[in-house]
């Protein structure tokens, strides 16, 4: 197993956030180098100690699935997202001098405001929301069918539902879609929400080909120079996402939730704790959770690109890169027959 990374310091670049797990430095005006470190958080807590591989895992699938909706750009209708490289050639000389603990990690993106809205899609009654649901019939303020369950599937389309976008330590709230209005403007709150709506479907249709279902998601939205909308920050990770194996989804018990194949597993582990108040300091999670929180991040990589998480950095970032490639060149040639 290899170390955890649990923070970076890049000597002659400026630090301009460590959050809860992204360290991000400034490259120059244009440009950041945003570092996924193997921190791991939960009920916006960071906990101890760091999940070896973690970071890697979160970077190589943000290429693989950023790499598949480039070359799908019509279908998805003209997405455009922060990437700029993951190759350490074009990073600044600073970050180069550490290529050895970077690569795989670091990924240097286009700089630009950041829309203060999360963008949550989902597809199947699972998390939080289900309370929500039992007590007035709403998933995060919107309206949901009557009658579901838990593990149900939202029908006839996925749910957008909005929420802040709070400061570290404080807890993301829901928002309306009117909300979303308010704060973006009219056109970026639809623009958002049906790129939202459409991303998650796509990747949703591939997954499902991988005998995964993608419960939900979030996604995050900047603007570029010219004031269009382009996807950034991390992309349908185990992290920002919730992936279940279909077989278990469908052999488990109705109104019960299949095992999670993403970071529920550490959320798990934590609401077992009756007296901890999910505020700082975390229990430290015992040596078995995170070797399993490691197993499942690696395993999630392998099941959505068909490869094993390679030991060498660029070797990961490369197979990484070449799967969605492959994913996207088959959906096109599927799409032409």
């Amino acid at each position: 197993m290899t170390s955890a990374i649990a923070t970076t310091e890049i000597e002659g670049l400026k630090l301009l956030a460590r959050g809860k797990v992204r360290d991000i430095y400034e490259v120059d005006d244009e440009h950041l180098l945003i570092v996924a470190t193997d921190r791991v958080s939960a009920f916006d807590v960071v906990l101890d100690p760091a999940i070896p591989d973690k970071g890697r895992v979160l970077t190589a699938l943000t290429v693989f699935w950023l790499r598949y909706f480039q070359l799908l750009e019509d279908e998805v209708g003209g997405l455009r997202d922060h990437l700029v490289a993951w190759e350490p050639k074009f990073w600044p000389d600073a970050a180069q001098a550490q290529a050895d603990t970077l690569t795989g990690r670091a990924l240097l993106v286009r700089r630009a405001p950041v829309l203060p809205v999360e963008c949550i899609v989902r597809g199947y009654m699972a998390g939080s929301v289900w309370k929500g649901y039992q007590k007035d019939g709403k998933v995060a303020g919107v309206d949901a069918p009557a009658g579901m369950n838990l593990g149900d599937r939202f029908l006839p389309e996925p749910l957008f539902t909005p929420t802040t976008k709070a400061e570290q330590g404080e807890h993301d709230e829901p928002i309306s879609y009117d909300e979303v209005v308010r704060r973006c403007g009219e056109q970026r709150a639809k623009g958002m929400r049906d790129l939202s709506i459409k991303v998650y479907s796509m990747a949703r249709e591939l997954a499902a080909s991988r005998g995964v279902i993608l419960c939900d998601t979030k996604f995050e939205f900047g603007l570029t120079r010219s004031q269009e909308l382009f996807l950034i920050d991390e992309v349908l990770t185990p992290d920002s996402s919730r992936y279940w194996l279909k077989e278990d989804y469908d052999a488990r018990e109705p109104g019960t939730l299949p095992t999670p194949i993403d970071k529920q597993v550490v959320r798990d582990y934590l609401l077992g704790i009756s007296d901890w108040n999910k505020k700082a300091p975390a229990p430290r999670l015992p040596d078995e959770v995170v070797a399993e929180a490691r197993a499942t991040y690696l395993r999630i990589f392998r099941i959505l690109t068909g490869v094993e998480m390679p030991d060498d950095a660029t070797e990961a970032l490369l197979a990484a890169d070449r799967a969605g490639t492959d994913a996207a060149g088959k959906k096109l040639i599927e799409g032409d027959g």
